[in-house]
């Protein structure tokens, strides 16, 4: 097929290259496969995996039926009645149903190499990064919903081996593996996979993107030297701006509060952004968002693009609608013993959180406390 007469269907029929090719062959000649794939990685890797999984869900098709195969040039194969037809690639095999999983995501505030630091504070010397973003997300057995639950970086917990301080300092003082279960301990639960995420991948996937519209219901101006002023309404940012947003605490009087509200709202204009029929129809602009993306992630060997695909294909019937975000409940501001300030655990909902996630209950946990999905 001419690239001209098909400009479009071209484009996306070609495989990936670069940082793609260890993508699965199947999944190569699978254009609409690797479109969830990509976003999948991407979505992860800035903190809200539920929500692009059940945007994405929606989005993968069936494999081809022998009557109609769709070629490596985007074109449609009748298969000629003297010759066999070709066996159609088979979609991915779904997760199985069985488990449940947890995935922790990792927001690191390093202003330097992240990957240094992870590997400086996994081998047991503290590094200069902490976790700005903590959030773990559950998704049932029957993969039928998905539920993340923020975590307030200032947290006072027991850090395994340490003693006492805010949760956040474990990704400082050993790495994911202290981090991992630093929050195993406090919900009492098994983390399956984890992802580890550098911000500045998020200002570059931003720019990427042409910029995002947020919708600011607190205004406020930045404690950084920029200190751009965010006006209350709709405002586009780019990924400088976008950073600031997302990061900014001293300038609210509840802090971390408004801050995780921040960071879900990016977030979503983010997501929506990306998974809109005009940015998904152009390949270029995937690519250069997840391009933007891939540097500043790091994940657990397990979660290869092989389990990605599996795990969206086994969530492909959930929507928006299903996906269920919210904040663990704090017991309110305190001071440590050195100083510092720090928020409380409220160990009543810790404990409801816990046995909701060990008895695989915590949509009951979700309704009792007034939770909705798409929030």
């Amino acid at each position: 097929m001419d690239n001209q007469s098909d400009p479009e269907g071209a484009a996306e029929s070609k495989p990936p290259q670069g940082n793609f090719a260890w993508l699965p062959a199947w999944l190569r000649r699978q254009p609409t496969w690797l479109k969830a794939v990509l976003a999948m990685v991407l979505v992860i890797a800035l903190g809200s995996t539920a929500y692009a999984f059940s945007q994405l869900g929606r989005g993968g098709q069936p494999a081809p039926t022998a009557s109609g195969i769709t070629t490596a040039e985007g074109a449609t194969a009748t298969p000629s009645p003297s010759e066999p037809a070709p066996a159609p690639v088979p979609p991915p095999a779904p997760e199985p149903p069985a488990v449940a999983m947890n995935i922790l995501i990792m927001g690191s505030d390093s202003r330097g190499d992240f990957r240094a630091e992870e590997a400086q504070a996994a081998a047991g010397t503290p590094a200069d990064q902490r976790a700005d973003v903590l959030m773990l997300v559950h998704i049932p057995a029957d993969r039928q919903k998905i539920y993340g639950i923020s975590i307030l970086r200032d947290t006072w917990a027991d850090i395994p081996g340490y003693g006492q301080a805010k949760i956040n300092a474990g990704l400082e003082l050993g790495g994911i593996p202290l981090m991992t279960r630093t929050v195993e301990t406090l919900f009492n639960t098994h983390i399956d996979h984890t992802v580890l995420v550098d911000f500045k991948g998020l200002w570059d996937a931003t720019d990427a993107l042409g910029g995002v519209d947020v919708n600011v219901t607190v205004p406020f101006t930045s404690s950084t030297d920029s200190r751009h002023y965010f006006p209350p309404g709709v405002n586009r940012i780019g990924g400088a701006e976008a950073l600031q947003f997302v990061r900014e605490r001293y300038a609210f009087a509840d802090g971390d509060f408004q801050r995780v509200r921040n960071q879900q709202t990016f977030l979503k204009a983010f997501i929506g952004k990306f998974m809109s029929t005009g940015t998904l129809t152009n390949p270029a602009t995937v690519m250069n968002v997840v391009n933007a993306v891939l540097p500043h992630v790091m994940v657990d060997a397990a979660l290869t693009p092989e389990a990605l695909v599996r795990l969206g294909f086994s969530l492909r019937e959930v929507g928006p609608e299903d996906a269920y975000f919210f904040r663990l409940p704090d017991g309110g501001f305190g001071t440590s013993s050195d100083g510092q300030s720090i928020v409380l655990q409220n160990p009543g909902a810790v404990a409801a959180v816990s046995a909701a996630l060990a008895s695989g209950t915590l949509a009951d946990y979700v309704a009792a406390n007034g939770f909705q999905g798409g929030n």
